[in-house]
């Protein structure tokens, strides 16, 4: 059984936040979208903005996810989706049908291209309503 993980779930990988611990009991490799790459760092950063971490924690957070997505002294962390254009025209299908922001969209559509490679990628994990109600519409089990 193989976990589709959204950005926001990726996120509580590295850190401390609600749900953290449930995310991490999932299981590894997680299945995610390769715009998951700009997402993440983009929420540590963030972070700083919001005054949450220093900008050394988000610098290490973003060297710490780095290895694990390229896998520098051990296996990559994470098996990598698209967005090839087949990706992006399913994003165009979905954006309509449930009301999804963009990168939302190619979230969901790199997970069910997913799972057409990989039938056993039937979980989604991720903390956001709109997007798990569609996934959840598109057939995936709710992983957390």
């Amino acid at each position: 059984m193989t976990t589709f993980a959204d950005s926001s779930a990726v996120v509580k990988l590295y850190v401390e936040e609600p749900d953290s611990p449930e995310v991490g009991a999932l299981g590894e490799p997680f299945t995610v979208s390769r715009i998951t790459r700009v997402e993440v760092v983009s929420a540590f950063w963030r972070k700083v903005r919001m005054g949450e971490v220093s900008a050394a924690a988000a610098g290490g957070l973003s060297d710490e996810f780095s290895a694990d997505w390229w896998g520098v002294g051990r296996p990559p962390r994470f098996n990598v989706v698209g967005p090839h254009p087949s990706i992006l025209e399913d994003a165009c299908r979905l954006v309509p049908l449930y009301g999804l922001r963009a990168f939302d969209a190619i979230q969901l559509a790199s997970a069910v291209a997913a799972r057409t490679a990989d039938p056993s990628c039937d979980r989604f994990a991720c903390y956001d309503e709109r997007l798990a109600q569609a996934a959840t519409a598109e057939g995936f089990r709710p992983a957390v």
